[in-house]
């Protein structure tokens, strides 16, 4: 990949589009490109990867796995998310894995260019801060959800966070999502998750299309 292209692939990341064009041509130099197959992990729980990952396509789910091997569901990246940023600042090791759902392509780059990217530009160390917040809330909420919420409201909460909408405004899940990932994000067994999303359908507030995406009806934002 030449140069410029790396470029490119780095203006369209937000944490980087604030740096100074000196300072993107040296990133662009240092970043290297990398595909992950689907199933392959970009970061491990436990573990030290030295780099930044930015998502250019596919997509990502990040978990954590108990001692038992039990799996939770935090979080599903997309094209200019970023992976890898709290090791980096704080220097432990990952809080939890992040794997490749499809076949994903990622940026990555390396401790020492990251570090001097945030010591050479402020508004890039605030934009890193700034996602780490995002970052933080999104965990404040799902913590609420799993403490206080039954299950059908922490099912409406995970479905509507998958949703995004279409050109018309309605919401709506495009990838299929299995009733076992549904039940990793909310803490539940897998069949009490489908006895959840039977009813949902039946009442009307969901409605699963042939190829396996949903569409989202405005009601179900009532059960959260």
């Amino acid at each position: 990949m030449s140069m410029l292209s790396n470029l490119e692939l780095l203006m369209r990341v937000p944490l980087f589009s604030m740096l100074t064009g000196e300072q993107a041509n040296a990133v662009a130099q240092a970043v290297s490109k990398r595909r992950f197959k689907r199933g392959e992990a970009i970061v491990e729980q436990g573990r030290k990867s030295n780099a930044l990952f930015i998502v250019l396509s596919g997509r990502c789910r990040v978990v954590t796995t108990d001692a038992r091997g039990r799996e939770v569901i935090i979080a599903t990246l997309r094209p200019v998310d970023c992976v890898g940023e709290m090791s980096l600042i704080d220097n432990e090791p990952h809080s939890a894995s992040v794997l490749a759902e499809v076949q994903s392509d990622m940026l990555v780059l390396g401790r020492a260019e990251f570090d001097r990217c945030v010591a050479d530009n402020l508004q890039m160390a605030r934009a890193v801060m700034t996602g780490l917040v995002k970052r933080l809330r999104h965990a404040d909420q799902k913590i609420e959800s799993l403490a206080l919420m039954d299950v059908y409201g922490r099912v409406a909460h995970a479905l509507l966070e998958q949703a995004s909408p279409d050109a018309q405004g309605q919401l709506f899940i495009r990838d299929k999502i299995s009733r076992q990932d549904i039940a990793k994000m909310v803490g539940a067994s897998r069949e009490m998750v489908s006895r959840v999303m039977k009813d949902l359908e039946e009442r009307g507030y969901i409605e699963t299309q042939d190829a396996g995406s949903i569409i989202i009806r405005e009601r179900l934002t009532t059960l959260v």
